[in-house]
């Protein structure tokens, strides 16, 4: 039992990292009202910890290789418990963001040093098995947040979402003292500080602008002006990584066909399962009046049917086409998303999402249980960690952006139910549906009908990103390469001959 230590010290690490992605969603509208916080406050709140994950996390495994894996992740682990006390406690929505960015800059640490850390407690079929319960974890966690977000909002406040992580915290430094070691050797390296600064820039940047679309429409000079600066940001990344001695990230590796495979299997997956359950929370709050723990409920088949499928096959999948195995996963959980935008209706209750997130569930389970076993073996072995950090960071990406742009999906179809209404300020009042803004009784129909057609419209790109992302995967991940079985049956081999 005490082998696994290890393992129980990274997952409670990882559930909480994870479900902080999510379980905001259902808490949005008591956040609404008790700060005040307008919609695209409340974009920042979930967008503003996937950003400041999805910007550090290669800078963070760069760092956690010079210093040492296991500090880092302690480190991240510190920050991310005082981050999440401030969290708690904020007055307004600023401090509120800037405590969710600084939430995200620990989640980073902790998510860049997972990988090298399991690996350097796990060897042969334990790695294997401890990946298949890593996937299990990480494939409910996201999906679960709701849940406990909503019996927490409602049996406390939106306050305890937040102080929840405080005992979890103290548990897990406490596991990582006695039971986390770290035996990779760490090397003398130099940081790409220009490196992170400018895809930091440039994720934030281009974040910002599609956020600042909701509210000032894409004619507007300032939104332009970020996509602009995000470009050329960008732009100066790519020319730093290719002139470094030492890059963040290898540019290299986009010739490899699997990995680029692998990048936009991350990207469709948080994207399309994970990013309309902020606006499916909404809905189901302000529209149908749901409790917060009836929101978060309603959730629960596609964390169950997440977990299920990658614990129970998570095991058996290490054999088969990684391809196959998460391209069929993104199909499934496209499949979801188009169910979802056609059973909800203007008279469909929460029912109308189950069929929907039992599919996008499966999914979940199927690609997450692979995805990072994938990345490893879609790269040369000393690229190992770089990989798994390009992929995390496509994740966060996929939730950070889909979250802005599925954000301009639901506005842009609740303003045209509104105008088509003849009520005033339409642009105005869609802002107000999306933030989960009460009305007066008169507008209670449009309103009604506006959050349907948002929500419909938000499932329905997210079901095509899903369909998308999974015939890429199929065409770009083939098994020409290591199957993540080959690396665990070479390392048996090794081991039996003592090599």
């Amino acid at each position: 039992m005490r082998k696994w230590l290890p393992l129980l010290t990274i997952c409670l690490g990882t559930f909480m990292l994870l479900i902080d992605v999510t379980i905001v969603n259902v808490a949005l509208p008591d956040m609404a009202g008790d700060l005040d916080a307008s919609f695209s406050s409340l974009q920042w709140v979930v967008n503003g910890y996937a950003l400041a994950m999805a910007a550090l996390l290669l800078g963070a495994g760069s760092i956690a290789d010079l210093a040492g894996h296991r500090r880092i992740y302690i480190g991240g682990l510190v920050l991310f418990a005082a981050s999440s006390l401030i969290c708690g406690i904020s007055p307004n929505p600023l401090v509120l963001i800037v405590a969710r960015v600084l939430q995200g800059v620990g989640a980073a640490a902790m998510a860049a040093t997972t990988f090298p850390l399991l690996n350097s407690s796990y060897s042969g079929r334990d790695r294997g098995v401890a990946y298949g319960m890593w996937g299990a974890i990480a494939g409910a966690s996201s999906a679960i947040g709701p849940i406990i977000g909503g019996v927490l909002t409602e049996a406390a406040s939106w306050r305890w979402i937040f102080f929840v992580n405080l005992p979890v915290s103290v548990v897990a430094l406490l596991l990582c003292a006695v039971a986390l070691t770290d035996v990779a050797e760490t090397h003398r390296a130099r940081v790409d500080l220009a490196g992170m600064v400018t895809f930091a820039f440039s994720a934030a940047a281009a974040t910002y602008a599609l956020i600042r679309a909701n509210e000032h429409s894409w004619s507007d000079t300032g939104t332009w002006s970020m996509l602009v600066a995000a470009g050329l940001a960008l732009a100066a990344f790519v020319a730093i990584e290719r002139r470094s001695k030492e890059p963040m990230f290898d540019l290299s590796l986009l010739r490899e066909r699997a990995f680029v495979g692998v990048l936009i299997a991350a990207v469709s997956l948080f994207l399309a399962a994970f990013a309309a359950l902020m606006y499916t929370s909404i809905w189901l709050q302000s529209v149908l009046k749901m409790s917060p723990v009836q929101a978060g409920l309603v959730g629960l088949p596609l964390s169950a049917m997440a977990f299920v499928v990658s614990g129970g096959l998570g095991r058996y999948l290490h054999g088969g086409n990684p391809g196959r195995i998460i391209g069929g996963g993104l199909l499934a959980i496209g499949v979801g998303g188009l169910l979802g935008g056609v059973l909800v209706h203007g008279d469909a209750g929460w029912t109308a999402l189950i069929p929907g997130y039992l599919a996008v569930g499966a999914g979940v389970g199927l690609a997450t249980a692979t995805l990072g076993s994938a990345a490893m073996s879609a790269v040369a072995p000393q690229r190992g960690g770089m990989a798994t950090g390009a992929m995390n960071t496509a994740q966060q990406l996929g939730m950070a952006f889909g979250i802005a742009v599925l954000g301009s999906v639901f506005t842009a179809r609740a303003q045209d139910v509104l105008a088509d209404r003849g009520v005033p300020g339409a642009a105005t009042a869609a802002q107000a549906v999306a933030g989960g803004r009460s009305a007066p009784l008169p507008m209670q129909d449009a309103i009604h009908a506006a959050a349907v057609a948002g929500v419909q419209g938000t499932l329905a790109v997210s079901g095509v990103v899903g369909l998308l992302g999974g015939a890429l995967t199929m065409a770009l991940i083939r098994p020409a390469g290591r199957t993540p079985s080959d690396i665990i049956d070479a390392e048996l081999a090794r081991e039996s001959t003592g090599a």
